[in-house]
């Protein structure tokens, strides 16, 4: 019989020890999707080509997992978090503090954190300004630092401070502020007007001054002139979401025993390792998109899992696919992930006794809606990876519809959290 949850919000019981095996998660973001008329009915998963994932399915269980709680928004912060064992109604705050704890920042009371986006706004022939690019054309991180180093100078005054981090995303902290805004992530309103969603900011003269200054700041800044010359989209303004202040979280060891490590491109997934007691590991090379350093988030991972009793590996490329509506990126993405993450991670596993596998994805980014959604998403859990029964080949392939129809489905990610940590005790 499952334990129940307790007062605490937690499956296990505080002070449980779960160190019998090592355990890896591998998450790659966004990758389950809607079936398309384009695919003959298929989803970009069911059509990927992923051979190393559909030949654990005979070792494995396929099932469904609900990573978004009724009532939240679809966030990736809100679904890893209930992913790695945190209810994220208990827990979650915002996104903006868990990037900042991955970025060294610790957050005082008065503090409140915001995701600051480099984007790209255009104005139509009716003198619409549209969202014409959430993440201005994927900026290189040497660019997106030039640029936020002369927002700091320019643009920040009193209790506002920026801080620096991958491609386009980025952090402002405002000491003295209040997180009660209406706010929306860019990449919910590709293509749409801008003017509806700024209303909350327009509540913040200081945030407006901020947010209209770095407009013109950044209109003729030389990096924006090259990449304009260079036919790419220039980084023509800021957008902020994702505010609130630093959470309060129990470690992974403090709760389980559990030490271990996160490997990611993006702030959003090492802040929340941080807060859970992950080790967060800076890859050479990880872009958060399709030219990220694979290789090297492998290794780091194999090398993390010596030290520590689980890694938790996140792929960021076909969720930023999913938002672009790019459906070839988004297949080219899966089938990365599988080739370059998934096959060299089992092969490189069998150094250990025993390993538990838990290949998932976060939440659903469907091509036609370029956005989250909270729809259950597919999960794959293999009970020992090295075990010493034989391996068959699959003729299935991992996809929404066969986990739909292996009738395994947990309402939380914090239950299958539970559930996969029980498997060694």
């Amino acid at each position: 019989m499952r334990k129940p949850l307790g007062t605490d919000g937690l499956l296990l019981k505080s002070g449980d020890v779960i160190m019998q095996c090592k355990y890896i998660i591998l998450v790659g973001d966004g990758m389950a999707d809607d079936p398309l008329e384009e695919l003959d009915g298929k989803t970009p998963l069911e059509a990927a080509r992923t051979p190393n994932i559909d030949r654990l399915l005979p070792q494995g269980r396929l099932g469904m997992v609900r990573t978004i709680p009724e009532g939240m928004e679809p966030g990736s912060d809100i679904a890893n978090m209930s992913l790695l064992g945190y209810d994220p109604l208990q827990y979650h705050t915002g996104r903006a503090p868990l990037e900042a704890a991955s970025m060294g920042i610790q957050l005082r009371n008065t503090e409140v954190a915001f995701r600051c986006n480099l984007v790209t706004l255009q104005e139509d022939e009716q003198g619409v300004t549209r969202m014409l690019d959430y993440s201005a054309d994927h900026i290189t991180t040497p660019e997106a630092h030039e640029l936020i180093d002369a927002l700091q100078r320019t643009a920040c005054s009193g209790p506002l401070n920026l801080y620096p981090g991958v491609s386009y995303r980025h952090l402002l902290v405002w000491d003295g502020g209040r997180e009660e805004l209406q706010t929306t992530p860019p990449h919910d309103i590709s293509g749409r007007p801008v003017q509806a969603y700024q209303r909350g900011y327009h509540q913040e003269p200081l945030l407006l001054q901020f947010i209209e200054t770095a407009r013109d700041v950044l209109k003729d800044h030389p990096v924006n002139r090259k990449r304009l010359a260079a036919g790419k989209h220039p980084a023509n303004a800021v957008w902020l979401w994702g505010q609130g202040r630093a959470p309060s979280m129990p470690s992974l060891k403090e709760r389980f025993g559990v030490t271990g490590a996160m490997v990611s491109a993006v702030d959003l997934l090492k802040g929340i390792g941080v807060y859970a007691g992950l080790e967060p590991i800076d890859v050479p090379g990880a872009t958060g998109y399709l030219d990220t350093n694979y290789q090297g988030k492998v290794s780091a991972a194999l090398k993390a899992l010596h030290k520590g009793d689980l890694v938790y590996v996140h792929i960021e490329a076909p969720d930023e696919a999913g938002h672009e509506g790019n459906l070839a990126k988004k297949i080219e993405a899966i089938e990365a992930f599988d080739a370059q993450v998934v096959g060299p991670i089992v092969a490189g596993a069998v150094q250990f006794a025993r390993v538990r596998l838990l290949i998932e994805t976060d939440h659903p980014t469907p091509i036609h809606k370029r956005t989250h959604v909270s729809d259950p998403v597919p999960f794959l859990l293999v009970e020992n990876l090295n075990t010493s029964t034989k391996k068959e080949d699959s003729s299935n392939t991992f996809c929404e519809k066969l986990a739909r129809g292996a009738g395994w489905h947990f309402q939380s990610g914090v239950e299958l959290f539970d559930y996969f940590l029980r498997g060694c005790q």
